[in-house]
């Protein structure tokens, strides 16, 4: 079989491109077929895959702000057709790439789907998310209607649908009226075996988008009083600043953007891992227990596959700092096992995700 990959837009690093970075190690032959490809803000090493992008890359500052955009990316999806030679589309979805069609008159589609399209399904959620104008998100809204009814109709053309986790499969059932069965994500295990190291503090180490929900650590820590590291950048950084320089005590540190030696270093000596917001599956709360740091995170999404209560961590619910902090408690005074919590992350490993791809693929006659 003669595979093609198809990957949403290439234009930030994220748990997609992790997956897709996987993918084009398995298939290294396979052409990655996108909308847009910024090469300045992906890895160097990518400038010598076989990526092919759209005109779309020439529309201005869709690189930067892609997401006025998102209608267009439907419509562009729509009618691209993957060249004749390929005969098996595998799609690493979180958008309007499942429209992807093949010129091949039997080419199957196997979807490996991140979520179905927040934008379609979830609009106000996706609005407030992004903080879309009020005019424009009224002019979305109205769009949305033909977007749902063309994705719900894409979506009947995919031959098999693979789940990233339990809350994804719902939605697949839910929106697609498709089954699918779950393959979680690929995630790195650093080499090192985890520590028992512990400076007291805890860490978040995320992009600061509004959605991650940083701003409940924030508020959580600073009435308990207890020391914070954030690592990372997005826009949501000035707000987030601000925010930590209201609270009562200096006990919250944004870093912003840390080279990966210093995010090793975090994560070894680290109390344990904060994870508040809510994901299709979350990688970063893996990797934390990679080093045997137990994780607290909201109790929703991918961490109710990931967290175990009490073993790998600790679930607050509902989504608000009061719970948080209570969850941060809880967990003080639980001793975890740094290497069993290591077992318990490798399950969601490399060796393991390429393993169950290539036994599915195999079960439907796809071999590279």
């Amino acid at each position: 079989m003669n595979i093609a990959l198809v990957h949403d837009w290439l234009n930030q690093l994220g748990g997609a491109e992790d997956v897709l970075n996987t993918l084009n190690r398995m298939f290294p032959r396979a052409p990655i077929f996108t909308s847009i490809y910024d090469r300045q803000r992906m890895p160097a090493a990518w400038r010598g895959w076989d990526i092919r992008s759209t005109w779309m890359d020439c529309l201005p500052e869709v690189h930067r702000y892609h997401q006025p955009y998102m209608p267009l990316f439907a419509w562009v999806w729509a009618r691209y057709r993957i060249p004749a030679e390929h005969d098996v589309i595998l799609s690493n979805k979180s958008a309007f790439c499942i429209g992807a069609r093949g010129l091949h008159a039997a080419a199957r589609h196997i979807c490996y789907c991140l979520t179905p399209t927040r934008f379609t399904y979830e609009f106000e959620t996706y609005a407030q998310r992004e903080r879309i104008p009020p005019g424009a998100s009224a002019i979305l809204r109205a769009l949305n209607v033909y977007l749902r009814r063309w994705e719900t109709r894409a979506a009947q053309r995919v031959t098999t649908f693979i789940a990233i986790s339990r809350e994804v499969q719902h939605r697949i059932r839910k929106y697609y009226g498709r089954d699918s069965v779950i393959i979680h994500p690929p995630v790195e295990m650093p080499p090192h075996p985890p520590s028992n190291r512990d400076r007291g503090f805890y860490l978040i180490a995320s992009r600061l988008l509004p959605y991650k929900r940083v701003d409940l650590a924030i508020e959580a820590f600073g009435r308990l009083g207890w020391p914070l590291v954030i690592a990372g950048d997005g826009r949501d950084r000035h707000r987030l600043e601000r925010l930590a320089a209201r609270q009562p005590r200096d006990n919250i540190k944004l870093l912003g953007r840390v080279d990966d030696a210093t995010l090793h270093e975090l994560l070894a000596e680290c109390r344990a891992f904060i994870f508040p917001g809510v994901e299709d599956f979350g990688i970063a709360p893996i990797r934390a227990m990679a080093y045997g740091k137990p994780v607290i995170a909201c109790a929703a999404g991918g961490a109710l596959d990931t967290v175990i209560e009490g073993v790998t961590g600790m679930l607050f619910h509902p989504q608000t700092p009061e719970a948080l902090a209570e969850a941060v408690l809880k967990s003080s005074g639980v001793t975890f096992a740094p290497a069993e919590i290591r077992r318990h992350a490798e399950r969601f490993g490399v060796e393991r995700f390429e393993r169950e791809l290539i036994e599915l693929l195999s079960g439907l006659g796809v071999r590279d």
